[in-house]
């Protein structure tokens, strides 16, 4: 039996938006329905087994009709391509008998009606229209309301462009054209997913990459697509969050998302080197987010390197206006993040990035080899590359310069984020073992080389502050000496343990292998 699938872009808004949507050209359509009250109850078991296999079951009340709908969860950002079971049903409660040709009877196979709890309600009033665009028949949903839970509410506002006929690339260009008019992002959760963040306590806060879940059969296309996706949602949580409230560890995830998104480019270069967007997106990508750099650079002294100063040095009088210098400084740095995250050119950019993953020419191409070989077979090679540049560059690491030594953690990087990628490949018991040991070495390695990055932004932040003196009281500038040499004297004994742990790693077997 064919599973039936749902093709959908999700867009997010503010409320303020819906109107001037609901009155864009594009998408004026004969016959728009008004606007209806959908109620939806989300089920699952105490212990959530649906939800940790990654299904949803909910029952939808529309108007005098109950419809029952078993979908597979939602990953990456934006385009949700996901297999769904939909039916009419009689009550307020799961029909276990419409659930037979879904994934759920597998999954608990003596499950019955007492099993199912509500644990979520979406209440949402929805305005829908089918249009037209490009060679496409779009069913477009504005939906606004707010998702109840245990743990409280939260409003919800988006856009849904699902495709009814034609072609996914009609959906992206759908949306940049109503992004020209209309602050849109790309969306990040699916309805259900937003209120288990709500339930669990994340979804204001910050995080960290997920796994990501490769298929044993994927192609090496296949794994790029589902990687790219990856690196999008984790950018898109965190983007969220920084904007909301701020946090140093919400923008230090973004930069971490964006570093893992043109680690993958680089790393999955032979499949995507025909593709003239590839370079132009990263370039983009790169030149947008200069700004970021620097913001993180004042976080990071400002949470690590001056509070250490002032734990040794705490009647040092300078230190403190040290630091309210600085944090007026990174006041302004985060404002100029804030300032391109809500700018319609990164908006803009973020569709960009997602409708090349899902419709660039590299997905397209007919003759193509290395992006259709196995995934398995492709990792190998890409991480026996990246061993072997770090094992030359990084000899000597004690005694080569800081730009050198920068390489050799940039290079760390990419094989740190590759192993990451590639890791559910090689899940059987003695690889996961050689994947630990070999990932902790790394890490180990990344620790020593990334502490000396530290040092070396801190001198930058330093120096930006110092460079003249001008309107910087002498005890202020005292103080940044002393910091800046207190830095200095530690530099030695991490060198030698870097250059230890570089020999560590390389006599790790590597777990693919």
């Amino acid at each position: 039996m064919t599973t039936p699938r749902e093709i959908e872009l999700k867009l997010e808004c503010g409320v303020a938006d819906l109107p001037a949507l609901a009155s864009h050209p594009l998408l004026q359509a004969d016959g728009t329905p008004e606007p209806v009250v959908l109620t939806s109850i989300y089920f699952d078991t105490a212990k959530g087994d649906l939800r940790r296999a990654g299904l949803t079951l909910r029952v939808r009340r529309e108007g005098e009709r109950r419809v029952q709908t078993v979908k597979a969860a939602a990953s990456g950002a934006g385009l949700f391509d996901r297999a769904e079971w939909e039916g009419e049903i009689a009550g307020e409660r799961p029909d276990l008998d419409r659930l037979a040709e879904t994934p759920v009877p597998a999954l608990l196979a003596d499950l019955s009606d007492t099993d199912l709890q509500p644990v979520l309600t979406t209440v949402v009033e929805r305005t829908t229209r089918l249009v037209v665009h490009g060679d496409s028949l779009i069913f477009v949903t504005l939906d606004q309301g707010r998702i109840e839970t245990k743990g409280g509410d939260v409003p919800l506002c988006e856009v849904e462009l699902e495709l009814e006929e034609g072609k996914p690339g009609d959906l992206f260009g759908l949306a940049q054209a109503l992004a020209e008019t209309v602050p849109l992002r790309l969306g990040a959760l699916s309805k259900s997913a937003r209120g288990w963040s709500l339930l669990d306590g994340t979804l204001r806060k910050s995080s960290k990459s997920g796994a990501v879940r490769l298929a044993p059969e994927a192609t090496a296309g296949e794994a790029f697509r589902t990687i790219a996706q990856a690196c999008l949602h984790h950018l898109r949580l965190n983007e969220d969050v920084f904007l909301q409230r701020r946090h140093p560890e919400g923008l230090h995830q973004i930069r971490v998302a964006l570093r893992r998104l043109r680690s993958a480019l680089t790393l999955f270069k032979p499949i995507l080197a025909g593709d003239p967007a590839t370079a132009h997106l990263r370039d983009e990508i790169k030149r947008v987010t200069e700004p970021f750099g620097r913001a993180r650079n004042l976080d990071v002294f400002l949470e690590t390197t001056l509070p250490a100063e002032l734990e040794k040095r705490p009647d040092e009088a300078g230190l403190n206006d040290l630091r309210t210098r600085l944090e007026a400084e990174r006041d302004r740095a985060h404002d100029a993040v804030i300032a391109t995250l809500e700018s319609p050119a990164w908006r803009s950019l973020i569709l960009d990035v997602a409708a090349w993953i899902e419709t660039g020419a590299w997905r397209s191409q007919t003759d193509a080899p290395v992006r259709d070989a196995p995934a398995e077979d492709f990792a190998a090679d890409i991480l026996d590359r990246a061993r072997r540049r770090i094992r030359k560059r990084g000899r000597h690491l004690d005694r080569i310069d800081s730009e050198a030594r920068h390489r050799v953690r940039i290079e760390g990087k990419k094989l740190r984020y590759g192993a990451e990628f590639f890791a559910s490949l090689y899940a059987d018991g003695k690889r996961q073992k050689r994947h630990k040991a070999f990932v902790s070495a790394l890490s180990d390695l990344q620790d020593h080389l990334g502490a000396l990055n530290d040092m070396a932004t801190a001198h930058e932040v330093l120096a930006g502050l110092t460079h003249d003196g001008s309107g910087v009281p002498a005890e202020t500038l005292f103080a940044a000496g002393l910091t800046a040499a207190d830095n200095e004297a530690s530099t030695k004994a991490l060198l030698a343990k870097a250059a230890e742990a570089h020999g560590d790693l390389m006599d790790v077997k590597p777990f693919w292998r």
